[in-house]
């Protein structure tokens, strides 16, 4: 499973201080409240982290204002979990470019307010909390970028299983299951407010389904 010590790590916003203490949900989620201002800060591309691959993927990373999350800050976080080896571009033969023009890009990554969230992800609900993918938009609520989720044992750890779960829907990955009590979890498994058939945290899809 994805720990805290062996995930590309760094304070996902300028300061979880600089946002009113969270207020918690019945189910353990922290929520912020925050509201958005409809203005986006597009994140300058970060150095790319390991060689192209046979497929090369572009993506612009914006960050809606309002989320207080650093968009610069936020880059090569993105940038070294969608290149990682034990990501995408082992699993799929498949590298990631981030660029700074969107009309460049071949998908959006957005981490955004939930309400805007909810906007941009409909139809799918997404209820004030939770991620999507639709169409070439990769959505990421500023709640769980802050904050992660109670099922994932730290914020880093999150953020692998965001960015590797909506962007393999991006890839043409469908949800998957537990194969059995014990394992690791598929990546494409809905993991964000539960996990179930007894599988352990994984946000790295060269690890779906292993023992430990």
């Amino acid at each position: 499973a994805a720990s805290p010590t062996s995930t590309p790590s760094a304070t996902p916003t300028p300061s979880a201080s600089a946002l009113p203490s969270p207020r918690l949900d019945a189910e353990g989620f922290a929520h912020s409240d925050a509201v958005g201002n409809g203005k986006w800060t597009i994140a300058p591309a970060a150095k790319v982290s390991r060689p192209a691959a046979a497929t090369v993927y572009r993506y612009v990373l914006r960050v809606e204002g309002g989320t207080h999350v650093d968009a610069a800050a936020a880059a090569p976080i993105v940038e070294r979990i969608l290149n990682d080896e034990r990501g995408w571009p082992t699993a799929q033969n498949t590298s990631f470019q981030p660029v700074a023009d969107p009309a460049a890009a071949d998908f959006t990554l957005s981490i955004a307010t939930p309400t805007t969230t909810d906007a941009l992800c409909a139809p799918l609900e997404t209820i004030g909390m939770l991620n999507c993918r639709n169409g070439t938009n990769v959505v990421l609520n500023s709640d769980r970028w802050t904050y992660g989720s109670p099922t994932f044992s730290s914020v880093d750890a999150y953020h692998v299983y965001e960015i590797n779960h909506e962007v393999g829907h991006f890839l043409g990955h469908e949800h998957e299951y537990c194969a059995g009590a014990g394992l690791t979890s598929p990546v494409m498994a809905q993991q964000s407010r539960t996990r179930e058939g007894g599988c352990t945290e994984n946000g790295w899809p060269t690890r779906d389904n292993q023992a430990p």
